[in-house]
């Protein structure tokens, strides 16, 4: 058992982010059975999920003429926009069916708003709007933090980057973790999560 101020955040491990899935990610599947195994490590376990609702803003769908993937610009920033996946109640936003969810002390879903996406574990995509998880890990006594999951370049990575900036040592398993890697995605999120300190395990 690590040190009782050491969270896991198991981000996103859902159904349409592994293979077969709405936005599957390469190989998310492959990192459920050693997630089942570290989280029993760990006396604080979050888990994330995605849960939109169907006409959420991020999707593609609901932009006249818009492409899966293209960029547009939101009141709070530049948003990519997404196939439409892991809609409330759905299959596909259900967690992956062999990830053992049992041991979670918390479970944060997030993008639930119409008008505004999540990546984040912690804010919204506005930067302001919190989750709440900040004052949950705070009451736990939690001063570090352990990200593994789905995707690294944009939920993983947006969750260290808030994550650091609030001051939690943090450490993201990479062999734990897959990426999309959009038009270099993925290595712009490894620099950004370095320059705020995030540590790759």
């Amino acid at each position: 058992m690590r040190p009782a101020d050491q969270a896991i955040l198991v981000i996103d491990v859902q159904n349409d982010f592994c293979p077969g899935g709405a936005l599957a990610v390469e190989g998310g599947d492959e990192i459920v059975a050693p997630i089942n195994a570290l989280v029993p490590e760990f006396a604080v376990r979050v888990f994330t999920q995605d849960w939109h609702p169907g006409d959420h803003s991020s999707f593609a769908s609901q932009h006249e003429k818009a492409e899966p993937y293209s960029m547009i610009d939101m009141p709070y920033g530049p948003q990519v926009l997404w196939p439409d996946h892991c809609i409330i109640g759905s299959q596909g936003a259900a967690f992956h069916s062999g990830l053992d969810t049992r041991g979670a002390d918390m479970i944060i879903r997030k993008g639930f708003r119409r008008e505004i996406d999540s990546y984040s574990a912690f804010f919204e995509n506005d930067h302001r709007t919190p989750t709440g998880l900040e004052g949950y890990l705070r009451s736990r006594g939690v001063e570090a933090v352990t990200l593994v999951g789905l995707a690294t370049d944009f939920c993983v990575n947006f969750s260290a980057v808030d994550a650091a900036k609030l001051g939690f040592r943090v450490t993201v398993v990479e062999s734990l973790c897959r990426a999309i890697d959009l038009d270099g995605s993925l290595a712009a999120a490894k620099e950004g999560m370095a320059a705020e300190g995030v540590q790759f395990g």
